[in-house]
This record gives C-alpha cells, sequence and structure tokens, in this order.
C-alpha cells in the first residue's frame, strides 16, 4: 500500500443533517414513545395479570356462620 492509497481509504464522508432531517428523528422518536405509551395502557390488565399472585384453590371453603 502506497501513500496515496491509504489516504482513500482513511477518507470519512461526513452526513449533513438539516433541520427537516433533525426534525423527522425527533418526530420518529415521539411517535414511538406516544405508541409504546398506547399499547401499554390497552395492554395495562393483561401485563399485570400475568404478575399478580393468582389466589390459591386448594382452600376450603370458609364455613358459613349465621
Amino acid at each position: 500500500m502506497t501513500g496515496s492509497d491509504w489516504k482513500e481509504v482513511a477518507e470519512m464522508d461526513l452526513a449533513y443533517l438539516d433541520a427537516g432531517s433533525g426534525s423527522l428523528i425527533v418526530q420518529a422518536v415521539v411517535g414511538g414513545v406516544a405508541g409504546v405509551a398506547v399499547a401499554t395502557r390497552l395492554y395495562w390488565r393483561r401485563l399485570v395479570a400475568r404478575f399478580r399472585k393468582s389466589p390459591s384453590t386448594n382452600q376450603a371453603p370458609a364455613a358459613n356462620q349465621d
């Protein structure tokens, strides 16, 4: 490899982000967060039910005291 070949390999191309690109990125992040929030709200009961301790079914029913 000669000196000029090395310069071609080491050269970096930097991308330019204008205001429109930055706005698109911000909108995508905000939309993703909003989507996760809506999905969590819709499936909250199912999500909590997975971690909630279920009542034991082996206990005898309580005697009816009159």
